[in-house]
């Protein structure tokens, strides 16, 4: 306990990294204080049936994103999400456009040309994005016509303009953080969004344990002791890589680093290499399902988010895009092309296309038991609600929002050692005494 207390205050005397970490606190301060600002013309008391449509199901998982301001009505509402999506869409279409496949040989300045279309489908989509949340919250969502203040053509402006401008600001709020401060902006946007439902939802669970019969502190004991552990395994899965040992027949110096000639090292290929997008993408094509439940009686358990058969289907498609998005974005190929020009090779394998076929075996090998591990780590809440979990609460036992908040804290987690380390401190999750040194 002491080295880490002794560490957090290494973390000040290194002016560079203490500044990263203000700049990147007051950020996050800006951006939770705007998610609380609600749209013009709606009134901030009548939003409570906005707050019970979005406890449970996709909608609850939108608002858990943003941090509650998808149920506040917030100029926020939207979030990142609009930014998530359009990065998404660019990367699938760099598959398929040869103008972004070119781009993306193009080294710094290919990935700024990227960024911008980012950027300029982001907006596309909130302005399609936004009058949708205004038609929904003013139609479907229960809210009664004292809650608008204002109607007709100046509050749709009004609230789309602000809606596209929340997103832009929260856009810009997480690429600030990735340049000046510390960790990739926008996942630590959407992490904090989901830690500030973490409060509400633990004391809504510990309300609810202490009915008659519910198991009172007990219960609430055995499950975080649940929870931890969830996260441990959550943690194996983030890290997890399987290393394919590399030799290289000649090193020559770099700067003023020696290879030993012969030196063994390997390429790690993670287990999890899709992190948390089969869930986004599995979760998309989930509201056809939805759909059809509501439109067909006899298929309504699919409606059920907490059904076997929602789950289910669920899980498979998770694995499916677990494999489909692996395959596009980890280029083995590439991998063996590049490790044939720096004279490296796969012992017992020839360079080039036999080396790229073994490291696409491992991969796929690899992939089949890590889409396991997530699709069921995906549907443990819908199983801890059967145990008379709340719904708030089982969302951190697992799924994209528990994948997102380990990831993001190993990720920044790793960024402050780098600095700690590089100035001769120990890390942040390091123990024992070593290479502490006083600043002059």
């Amino acid at each position: 306990m002491m080295n880490f207390i002794n560490t957090l205050k290494d973390i000040w005397k290194i002016e560079e990294l203490k500044e990263k970490l203000l700049l990147t606190l007051g950020l996050i301060a800006v951006y939770r204080f705007m998610a609380a600002v609600p749209l013009p013309g709606i009134d901030p008391t009548q939003l409570s049936a906005l707050k019970d449509s979005t406890d449970g199901g996709l909608l609850g998982l939108l608002n858990a994103f943003t941090g509650g301001a998808f149920a506040r009505a917030s100029v926020m509402a939207l979030g990142i999400m609009p930014y998530i999506s359009a990065s998404i869409v660019v990367q699938l279409m760099g598959i398929a456009v040869p103008y972004l496949q070119k781009l993306q040989k193009d080294g710094e300045s290919g990935r700024k040309k990227i960024t911008q279309i980012t950027r300029w489908l982001t907006i596309a989509i909130t302005l399609f994005q936004a009058p949708t949340y205004i038609g929904v919250i003013q139609n479907q969502m229960g809210l009664g016509p004292e809650a608008f203040l204002v109607t007709g053509a100046t509050f749709w402006i009004s609230s789309i303009i602000l809606l596209s401008a929340g997103t832009i600001f929260a856009m810009w709020l997480g690429e600030r953080i990735t340049d000046k401060g510390v960790g990739n902006g926008i996942s630590l946007l959407i992490t904090v969004g989901i830690i500030a439902n973490f409060p509400a939802a633990f004391i809504q669970e510990l309300v609810s344990k202490q009915t008659a019969g519910a198991g009172g502190i007990m219960m609430i004991l055995i499950e975080l002791i649940v929870w931890f552990v969830v996260i441990l395994l959550t943690v194996l899965l983030v890290t997890a890589v399987r290393k394919v040992a590399v030799q290289y027949a000649r090193r020559t110096a770099v700067t003023n680093i020696k290879d030993v000639d012969g030196a063994r090292q390997y390429i790690p290929l993670k287990l999890n290499a899709a992190g948390v997008m089969p869930i986004i993408f599995a979760q998309a094509i989930m509201f056809l399902p939805i759909a059809l439940g509501q439109k067909y009686p006899a298929l309504n358990s699919l409606t059920d988010i907490n059904g076997l058969w929602y789950n289910a289907i669920f899980a498979l498609l998770i694995i499916v895009f677990s494999y489909f998005y692996t395959a596009i974005t980890i280029p083995t190929n590439k991998m063996a092309e590049d490790l044939k020009r720096s004279n490296g090779f796969v012992p017992g394998y020839k360079p080039g296309e036999e080396t790229a076929n073994f490291l696409d075996s491992v991969l796929s090998k690899i992939t089949l038991p890590g889409s396991i591990f997530l699709a069921a780590l995906s549907i443990l809440p819908a199983i801890i609600v059967k145990f008379g979990v709340t719904q708030n609460w089982a969302m951190f036992y697992g799924g994209t929002s528990l994948i997102i908040m380990v990831g993001v804290a190993i990720d920044t987690i790793q960024q402050i050692n780098s600095y700690l380390l590089n100035s001769r401190y120990d890390g942040l999750m390091k123990t024992g005494n070593s290479n502490r040194k006083s600043l002059k």
